[in-house]
């Protein structure tokens, strides 16, 4: 995971961008990734850690209907975090994931292991709404496993976000 943090680093580096993540599910891992590389300060601007509703709606400005409407783990909310992240901060791109990771919690619709994932980017220095791109991955395995690989996929992720756009 280092290698991609490091190439992370270099690609958001060249571009004199910086990054955000909020995060639930994760509690901050991504964050920490991050973070334990050298010099992380030159492009990881900050993270927020929403776990509960309320927090979302604090923190990042999603909208209490929103949840209510679709349920903390969806695209609407991921896509509000990541907007949100992008708003509450200086940074020109961000991340954001929420889901189930277990053991309970789940339901037939969203089962242990679904997590959807936002990446946001400002354009022409915000004068344009932002591209924002959402998904879902259902991971299979434990709680510390299911965190891991969605740490994994948000990052590899991001990458090919920024290499993209």
């Amino acid at each position: 995971m280092m290698a991609t943090v490091s190439e992370l680093a270099s690609q958001l580096t060249q571009r004199g961008w910086s990054m955000v993540s909020a995060e639930s599910c994760t509690g901050g891992l991504v964050a920490a990734q991050c973070t334990e590389l050298s010099g992380s300060s030159q492009w990881f601007e900050r993270g927020f850690v929403t776990y509960s509703n309320e927090a979302k709606a604090e923190s990042l400005g999603v909208k209490a209907e929103l949840i209510t409407e679709h349920g903390a783990v969806s695209e609407a909310v991921a896509r509000a975090m990541a907007l949100g992240a992008l708003a509450h901060s200086r940074a020109h791109v961000s991340v954001s994931i929420t889901g189930v990771a277990g053991p309970l919690g789940g339901s037939e619709l969203k089962p242990v292991g679904c997590v959807w994932f936002a990446w946001a980017m400002r354009v022409d220095g915000g004068a344009v709404d932002p591209i924002v791109l959402a998904e879902r991955q259902d991971f299979k395995g434990d709680r510390a496993q299911i965190r891991t690989q969605a740490v994994v996929h948000c990052l590899n992720s991001l990458l090919q976000f920024i290499k993209t756009h």
